[in-house]
C-alpha cells in the first residue's frame, strides 16, 4: 500500500506544476507614449482645453461628499475673481457675513437683504461647500507657487462642479416605514491663472463726426441759404 505523502512534499509538487512564462515581455507604462498598447495611465482631462497649461495652476476634486447645488452656486460666485479676494469671500460665507446668490437652484431658498450686492434676492450660507473649495484652492496656489507664478497675481480663470453618482441608502423609522436616505455628491475642477495687466485707457480725442453724402449735402445747402 502507497504511503501518503505529507503536507510539505504536496506543496512542493504542486508548486513544480506551475507553468511559469518564460517568453512574456514587460510591459512598459509611458505616460509621454499615448499610443503605447501598454499604456494604462490615463491623464486627468479638464473641460477648459483652451487654457495653456504651463502659465496656469490646476486642482480637481473627485466623489466629494457635499451637496451639488450648493456647490455649484458658491463655485459660481467666485468664477472670475482674485484668489485672495475669492478666500476672503468663502471665509465671510463661512461666518455669514457674506451671502452666496442663488441663481440656478433657487427653489424653497430665502430672501436676504445682503444678495442685494449680487442683484437677485435668494442666497444662502452653504458653509461645507466654501471649506471644500477653500481647500482646493488653497492646493492650487500651491500648485502655482510649485510651478513659478505669481501666486499674487492669480485669478479663477475656470471652475466647475459636476455630478458624481448618487449615494442611495435608506433609513428605518417607526412603525416599521423605511425612508430614503440620498446623498448628491459632486466632482470640482478649478483652474487659476495669472491675471492679466491692466491697461489704462486713453484719453479721449476730438474727432469730428463722420457726415453721410447726403448729411454733407444737407449741409451746404443750410450754409448757402444762411448766406
Amino acid at each position: 500500500m502507497p504511503r501518503a505523502k505529507s503536507a510539505p512534499q504536496r506543496a512542493t509538487l504542486a508548486i513544480s506544476k506551475v507553468r511559469r512564462p518564460t517568453d512574456q515581455k514587460a510591459t512598459i507604462f509611458s505616460p509621454d507614449i499615448e499610443d503605447h498598447p501598454g499604456n494604462h495611465i490615463k491623464m486627468v482631462r479638464y473641460a477648459a482645453q483652451d487654457i495653456p497649461a504651463a502659465k496656469s495652476a490646476r486642482a480637481r476634486g473627485s466623489y466629494l461628499r457635499v451637496s451639488f447645488k450648493n456647490t455649484r452656486e458658491t463655485a459660481q460666485a467666485i468664477n472670475g475673481m482674485k484668489l485672495q479676494r475669492a478666500l476672503t469671500f468663502l471665509d465671510n460665507v463661512k461666518n455669514k457675513a457674506e451671502v452666496v446668490p442663488f441663481r440656478r437652484f433657487a427653489s424653497s431658498t430665502g430672501r436676504n437683504a445682503q444678495t442685494k450686492q449680487w442683484g437677485v434676492a435668494r442666497g444662502r450660507w452653504p458653509v461645507k461647500s466654501a471649506e471644500f473649495l477653500v481647500d482646493l484652492l488653497k492646493n492650487a496656489e500651491a500648485n502655482a507657487d510649485t510651478k513659478g507664478l505669481d501666486t499674487g497675481n492669480l485669478v479663477v480663470k475656470h471652475i466647475q462642479v459636476n455630478q458624481a453618482p448618487k449615494g442611495r441608502r435608506r433609513t428605518y423609522r417607526a412603525h416599521g416605514r423605511i425612508n430614503p436616505y440620498m446623498t448628491n455628491p459632486c466632482h470640482i475642477e478649478l483652474i487659476l491663472t495669472e491675471g492679466e495687466e491692466e491697461v489704462q485707457k486713453a484719453s479721449a480725442v476730438d474727432r469730428k463726426a463722420h457726415l453721410s453724402s447726403r448729411q454733407r449735402g444737407a449741409q451746404i445747402r443750410r450754409a448757402l441759404t444762411e448766406a
